[in-house]
Protein backbone atom coordinates (compact mmCIF):
# COMPACT_ATOMS: atom_id res chain seq x y z
CA UNK A 1 0.00 0.00 0.00
CA UNK A 2 1.46 3.22 -0.97
CA UNK A 3 1.66 6.37 1.23
CA UNK A 4 -0.59 8.15 -0.65
CA UNK A 5 -3.09 5.44 -0.44
CA UNK A 6 -2.60 4.78 3.68
CA UNK A 7 -2.86 9.07 3.95
CA UNK A 8 -6.21 9.12 2.51
CA UNK A 9 -7.45 6.65 4.51
CA UNK A 10 -6.29 7.94 7.57
CA UNK A 11 -7.89 11.23 6.09
CA UNK A 12 -11.24 9.34 6.10
CA UNK A 13 -10.88 8.46 9.47
CA UNK A 14 -10.67 11.51 10.64
CA UNK A 15 -13.16 12.97 8.61
CA UNK A 16 -15.71 10.21 10.29
CA UNK A 17 -14.22 11.06 13.59
CA UNK A 18 -15.35 14.73 12.91
CA UNK A 19 -18.05 14.08 11.85
CA UNK A 20 -19.90 12.68 14.96
CA UNK A 21 -18.68 15.31 17.09
CA UNK A 22 -21.72 17.74 16.31
CA UNK A 23 -23.85 15.14 17.73
CA UNK A 24 -21.69 14.18 20.08
CA UNK A 25 -22.07 17.73 21.78
CA UNK A 26 -25.63 17.59 21.36
CA UNK A 27 -26.32 14.96 23.16
CA UNK A 28 -23.75 15.90 25.68
CA UNK A 29 -25.46 19.42 26.53
CA UNK A 30 -28.83 17.28 27.54
CA UNK A 31 -26.50 16.96 30.72
CA UNK A 32 -23.72 19.51 30.93
CA UNK A 33 -22.97 23.16 31.12
CA UNK A 34 -20.79 24.36 28.46
CA UNK A 35 -18.58 25.20 31.44
CA UNK A 36 -18.71 21.96 32.66
CA UNK A 37 -18.11 19.93 28.89
CA UNK A 38 -15.00 22.35 27.96
CA UNK A 39 -13.40 21.74 31.25
CA UNK A 40 -14.17 17.39 31.50
CA UNK A 41 -13.53 17.32 26.92
CA UNK A 42 -10.31 19.31 27.57
CA UNK A 43 -9.11 17.33 30.99
CA UNK A 44 -9.80 14.41 29.17
CA UNK A 45 -7.79 14.86 25.92
CA UNK A 46 -4.72 16.76 27.94
CA UNK A 47 -3.79 13.48 29.44
CA UNK A 48 -4.51 11.41 26.49
CA UNK A 49 -2.23 13.95 24.17
CA UNK A 50 0.22 13.62 27.15
CA UNK A 51 0.25 10.32 27.51
CA UNK A 52 1.05 9.94 23.38
CA UNK A 53 3.61 12.56 23.69
CA UNK A 54 5.86 11.18 26.17
CA UNK A 55 5.68 7.66 24.90
CA UNK A 56 7.18 9.14 22.06
CA UNK A 57 9.81 10.57 24.31
CA UNK A 58 9.23 13.82 23.96
CA UNK A 59 9.04 15.20 27.60
CA UNK A 60 12.23 17.51 27.09
CA UNK A 61 11.01 18.53 24.25
CA UNK A 62 8.05 19.79 25.66
CA UNK A 63 9.78 21.55 28.46
CA UNK A 64 12.35 22.99 25.78
CA UNK A 65 9.86 24.58 23.78
CA UNK A 66 7.39 25.41 26.80
CA UNK A 67 10.17 27.66 28.47
CA UNK A 68 10.83 29.40 24.81
CA UNK A 69 7.62 30.14 24.04
CA UNK A 70 5.84 30.24 27.19
CA UNK A 71 3.81 33.67 26.39
CA UNK A 72 2.48 32.77 23.15
CA UNK A 73 1.35 29.73 24.56
CA UNK A 74 -0.39 31.37 27.24
CA UNK A 75 -2.33 33.28 24.60
CA UNK A 76 -2.88 30.33 22.92
CA UNK A 77 -4.18 28.37 25.71
CA UNK A 78 -6.55 31.04 26.28
CA UNK A 79 -7.70 30.97 22.47
CA UNK A 80 -7.73 27.01 22.17
CA UNK A 81 -8.87 25.26 23.78
CA UNK A 82 -10.57 27.37 26.40
CA UNK A 83 -12.03 30.58 24.80
CA UNK A 84 -12.90 28.63 20.95
CA UNK A 85 -14.20 25.79 22.83
CA UNK A 86 -16.80 27.59 25.56
CA UNK A 87 -18.36 30.66 22.61
CA UNK A 88 -18.13 27.06 20.61
CA UNK A 89 -20.51 24.63 22.82
CA UNK A 90 -22.45 27.93 23.64
CA UNK A 91 -23.50 28.06 20.33
CA UNK A 92 -24.35 24.48 19.91
CA UNK A 93 -26.19 24.69 23.33
CA UNK A 94 -28.43 27.62 21.69
CA UNK A 95 -28.87 26.20 17.85
CA UNK A 96 -30.08 23.27 16.24
CA UNK A 97 -26.84 20.89 15.33
CA UNK A 98 -27.13 21.07 11.94
CA UNK A 99 -27.14 24.78 11.44
CA UNK A 100 -24.00 25.36 14.82
CA UNK A 101 -21.77 22.52 12.08
CA UNK A 102 -22.68 23.97 9.52
CA UNK A 103 -21.90 27.63 10.23
CA UNK A 104 -18.48 26.13 12.25
CA UNK A 105 -17.02 24.91 8.57
CA UNK A 106 -17.13 28.91 7.54
CA UNK A 107 -13.77 29.73 9.57
CA UNK A 108 -11.58 29.62 6.61
CA UNK A 109 -13.15 32.78 5.31
CA UNK A 110 -12.62 34.21 8.25
CA UNK A 111 -8.81 32.93 8.43
CA UNK A 112 -8.87 35.08 4.90
CA UNK A 113 -10.32 38.01 6.49
CA UNK A 114 -8.28 38.36 9.30
CA UNK A 115 -5.47 38.16 7.28
CA UNK A 116 -5.71 41.27 5.60
CA UNK A 117 -4.90 43.33 9.55
CA UNK A 118 -2.90 41.28 11.06
CA UNK A 119 -0.74 39.50 8.41
CA UNK A 120 -0.63 42.55 5.58
CA UNK A 121 -2.32 40.12 3.32
CA UNK A 122 -4.24 41.79 0.47
CA UNK A 123 -7.51 40.73 -0.20
CA UNK A 124 -8.11 39.91 -4.16
CA UNK A 125 -11.42 40.25 -6.15
CA UNK A 126 -11.20 36.88 -5.75
CA UNK A 127 -11.24 36.21 -2.25
CA UNK A 128 -13.27 38.57 -1.59
CA UNK A 129 -16.16 37.00 -3.62
CA UNK A 130 -15.34 33.86 -2.13
CA UNK A 131 -16.12 35.50 1.26
CA UNK A 132 -19.51 36.52 -0.01
CA UNK A 133 -20.43 33.42 -1.46
CA UNK A 134 -19.38 32.12 1.99
CA UNK A 135 -21.20 34.25 4.35
CA UNK A 136 -24.35 34.08 1.93
CA UNK A 137 -24.38 30.34 2.13
CA UNK A 138 -23.98 31.77 6.62
CA UNK A 139 -27.00 33.64 5.95
CA UNK A 140 -29.74 30.69 4.24
CA UNK A 141 -28.87 28.39 7.19
CA UNK A 142 -29.08 31.07 9.57
CA UNK A 143 -32.60 31.96 8.46
CA UNK A 144 -33.38 28.47 7.22
CA UNK A 145 -33.96 30.01 3.87
CA UNK A 146 -36.37 33.35 4.64
CA UNK A 147 -33.89 35.66 3.11
CA UNK A 148 -36.91 38.09 2.49
CA UNK A 149 -37.23 38.49 6.12
CA UNK A 150 -33.95 37.77 7.59
CA UNK A 151 -35.89 35.93 10.28
CA UNK A 152 -32.50 34.84 12.18
CA UNK A 153 -33.94 32.05 14.60
CA UNK A 154 -31.58 32.13 17.56
CA UNK A 155 -29.49 35.38 17.09
CA UNK A 156 -27.24 35.15 19.84
CA UNK A 157 -26.42 31.68 18.74
CA UNK A 158 -25.35 32.70 15.26
CA UNK A 159 -23.57 35.16 17.01
CA UNK A 160 -21.48 32.96 18.79
CA UNK A 161 -20.72 30.15 15.94
CA UNK A 162 -19.64 32.98 13.36
CA UNK A 163 -17.37 34.21 17.01
CA UNK A 164 -16.29 30.99 17.60
CA UNK A 165 -14.89 30.83 13.97
CA UNK A 166 -12.59 34.05 14.22
CA UNK A 167 -11.24 32.42 17.39
CA UNK A 168 -10.27 29.65 15.67
CA UNK A 169 -8.94 31.81 12.95
CA UNK A 170 -6.62 34.16 15.17
CA UNK A 171 -5.55 30.95 17.03
CA UNK A 172 -4.50 29.52 13.50
CA UNK A 173 -2.51 32.75 12.24
CA UNK A 174 -0.23 33.05 15.76
CA UNK A 175 -0.14 29.14 16.00
CA UNK A 176 1.61 29.31 12.82
CA UNK A 177 4.29 31.42 14.06
CA UNK A 178 5.54 28.00 16.34
CA UNK A 179 7.83 26.05 14.58
CA UNK A 180 8.14 23.55 16.89
CA UNK A 181 7.11 19.96 16.93
CA UNK A 182 2.94 20.35 16.34
CA UNK A 183 1.91 17.43 19.09
CA UNK A 184 4.15 19.10 21.44
CA UNK A 185 2.55 22.60 20.83
CA UNK A 186 -0.85 21.03 20.69
CA UNK A 187 0.06 19.88 23.99
CA UNK A 188 1.16 22.67 25.66
CA UNK A 189 -1.84 25.02 24.76
CA UNK A 190 -4.11 22.30 26.68
CA UNK A 191 -1.56 22.51 29.19
CA UNK A 192 -1.85 26.12 29.18
CA UNK A 193 -5.19 25.98 28.46
CA UNK A 194 -6.54 24.04 31.26
CA UNK A 195 -5.92 26.55 34.56
CA UNK A 196 -7.96 29.21 32.48
CA UNK A 197 -11.43 26.41 32.02
CA UNK A 198 -10.16 25.16 35.80
CA UNK A 199 -11.07 28.99 36.98
CA UNK A 200 -13.73 29.88 34.77
CA UNK A 201 -16.16 26.19 35.38
CA UNK A 202 -15.42 26.73 39.41
CA UNK A 203 -16.32 30.57 39.12
CA UNK A 204 -19.53 29.72 36.38
CA UNK A 205 -20.91 26.08 37.26
CA UNK A 206 -19.51 23.27 39.13
CA UNK A 207 -17.04 20.30 37.86
CA UNK A 208 -19.48 17.72 40.14
CA UNK A 209 -21.64 15.87 40.42
CA UNK A 210 -22.64 15.13 36.96
CA UNK A 211 -24.60 12.46 34.77
CA UNK A 212 -22.74 10.04 33.93
CA UNK A 213 -24.40 10.02 30.56
CA UNK A 214 -22.92 13.94 30.92
CA UNK A 215 -19.71 12.35 31.60
CA UNK A 216 -19.65 9.79 28.91
CA UNK A 217 -19.84 12.10 26.00
CA UNK A 218 -17.46 14.60 27.44
CA UNK A 219 -14.90 11.55 27.27
CA UNK A 220 -15.95 10.81 23.88
CA UNK A 221 -15.03 14.56 22.81
CA UNK A 222 -11.97 14.57 24.48
CA UNK A 223 -10.29 11.65 23.13
CA UNK A 224 -12.31 12.06 19.26
CA UNK A 225 -12.81 16.04 18.80
CA UNK A 226 -9.96 16.85 20.64
CA UNK A 227 -7.54 13.74 21.03
CA UNK A 228 -6.98 10.38 17.89
CA UNK A 229 -8.60 13.19 15.57
CA UNK A 230 -5.81 15.27 15.25
CA UNK A 231 -3.45 12.80 15.78
CA UNK A 232 -4.43 10.43 13.07
CA UNK A 233 -5.22 14.07 10.77
CA UNK A 234 -1.56 14.81 11.49
CA UNK A 235 -0.22 10.89 10.30
CA UNK A 236 -2.07 11.66 7.13
CA UNK A 237 -0.61 14.99 6.47
CA UNK A 238 2.80 13.01 7.16
CA UNK A 239 2.44 10.38 4.78
CA UNK A 240 0.71 12.02 2.04
CA UNK A 241 2.26 12.91 -1.17
CA UNK A 242 -0.51 15.34 -2.29
CA UNK A 243 -2.00 17.39 0.83
CA UNK A 244 -4.48 18.94 -1.33
CA UNK A 245 -6.49 14.92 -1.66
CA UNK A 246 -6.28 14.98 1.96
CA UNK A 247 -8.23 18.40 2.25
CA UNK A 248 -10.22 17.63 -0.11
CA UNK A 249 -11.41 14.41 1.62
CA UNK A 250 -11.68 16.08 4.86
CA UNK A 251 -14.92 18.24 2.95
CA UNK A 252 -17.24 15.18 3.43
CA UNK A 253 -17.32 15.57 7.23
CA UNK A 254 -19.90 18.15 7.60
CA UNK A 255 -22.02 16.04 4.98
CA UNK A 256 -21.65 13.33 6.64
CA UNK A 257 -22.27 14.79 9.89
CA UNK A 258 -25.85 15.72 8.70
CA UNK A 259 -26.65 11.88 8.47
CA UNK A 260 -25.75 11.62 12.56
CA UNK A 261 -27.68 14.39 12.70
CA UNK A 262 -30.40 13.52 11.35
CA UNK A 263 -30.93 9.79 12.75
CA UNK A 264 -29.63 10.00 15.92
CA UNK A 265 -30.91 13.31 16.82
CA UNK A 266 -33.63 12.98 14.98
CA UNK A 267 -33.70 16.65 13.67
CA UNK A 268 -35.35 17.27 10.23
CA UNK A 269 -32.50 18.67 7.57
CA UNK A 270 -33.96 21.81 5.75
CA UNK A 271 -33.26 22.25 2.42
CA UNK A 272 -31.36 25.79 3.58
CA UNK A 273 -28.93 23.69 4.94
CA UNK A 274 -27.74 21.86 2.26
CA UNK A 275 -27.94 24.77 -0.01
CA UNK A 276 -25.86 27.16 2.65
CA UNK A 277 -23.25 24.00 3.36
CA UNK A 278 -22.89 23.75 -0.31
CA UNK A 279 -22.13 27.47 -0.52
CA UNK A 280 -19.59 27.04 2.21
CA UNK A 281 -17.47 24.28 1.51
CA UNK A 282 -17.76 25.71 -2.74
CA UNK A 283 -16.41 28.98 -1.25
CA UNK A 284 -13.61 27.29 1.06
CA UNK A 285 -12.30 24.87 -1.94
CA UNK A 286 -12.23 27.11 -4.60
CA UNK A 287 -10.40 30.18 -2.36
CA UNK A 288 -7.65 26.96 -0.98
CA UNK A 289 -7.22 25.93 -3.97
CA UNK A 290 -6.14 29.30 -5.66
CA UNK A 291 -4.12 30.33 -2.56
CA UNK A 292 -2.33 26.56 -3.08
CA UNK A 293 -1.47 27.67 -6.72
CA UNK A 294 -0.22 30.99 -5.65
CA UNK A 295 2.18 29.35 -2.57
CA UNK A 296 1.60 26.42 -2.85
CA UNK A 297 3.76 25.46 0.53
CA UNK A 298 1.22 28.17 2.48
CA UNK A 299 -1.74 26.61 1.09
CA UNK A 300 -3.37 25.64 4.45
CA UNK A 301 -5.16 22.68 5.02
CA UNK A 302 -8.67 22.22 6.81
CA UNK A 303 -7.47 20.93 10.38
CA UNK A 304 -10.75 22.01 12.09
CA UNK A 305 -14.06 19.93 12.57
Amino acid sequence: MSSQTKACLYALATALMWSTVATAFKLTLNHLDPWQMVFWSVLTSTLLLGAFVIAQGKWLQLIQQGREHFGLYILLGFLNPFLYHIVLFGGYDLLPAQQAQALNYSWPLALTLLAVPLLGNKLSFKDGICCLIAYLGVVIISTRGELQNLNFGNPQGVILMLSSTLVWALYWILNARNKGDSQVGLLLCFLFGLPWITIAVFWKSSVWPIPVEGLSGALYIGLVEMGFAYIIWLKALKLAENTSVISNISYLSPFLSLIFIANILNESIHLSTYVGLVLIVAAVVFQRRKAASEKPSEAPVMSNH
